[in-house]
């Protein structure tokens, strides 16, 4: 009933001889080779910026949403740029947009879950914990 909704609504493409069409070069080939990590890499030379604004949505089921979300957020958890490990490197400042978004598209798995799953999770007798994970989430998300 849901397979056909998109995740994301997608947007219109780049302009012939713009930086988008010039990366949607290499987009296209590796988001159907099943690599999800040459994807997303930054091809060579190419600005950080540039790559996150033409990432185009993809239409994926639940399972390979929640599968290609937790590789992003490995990679953005694993990006020293992004999220230092070293005492007194200092954060970027765009780093509280990156927890944000993160935060956002977990929270859509946790509203995918009571959705289309709560009945089963009840069922299991399983939903205090699922409600006390959520509670967690969302306390630690209004910090």
């Amino acid at each position: 009933m849901y397979q056909n909704q998109k995740t994301f609504r997608p947007k219109k493409g780049a302009p012939s001889g713009s930086k988008g069409a010039q990366l949607k070069k290499h987009i296209d080939p590796t988001l159907g080779s099943g690599n999800l990590r040459e994807a997303v890499r930054l091809p060579p030379g190419e600005d950080l910026n540039e790559w996150l604004a033409i990432m185009k949505p993809i239409e994926v089921s639940a399972p390979k949403y929640v599968e290609y979300l937790m590789e992003w957020i490995e990679t953005q958890l694993d990006n020293e740029s992004i999220f230092p490990q070293k005492l007194g490197v200092p954060f970027p400042p765009n780093f509280q947009d990156v927890v944000k978004t993160i935060f956002k598209r977990l929270f859509r798995v946790y509203a995918h879950i009571y959705h289309s799953h709560f009945q089963m999770i009840m069922s299991l007798k399983e939903e205090a914990h699922l409600n006390t994970y959520f509670k967690h989430f969302v306390l630690f998300t209004w910090v």
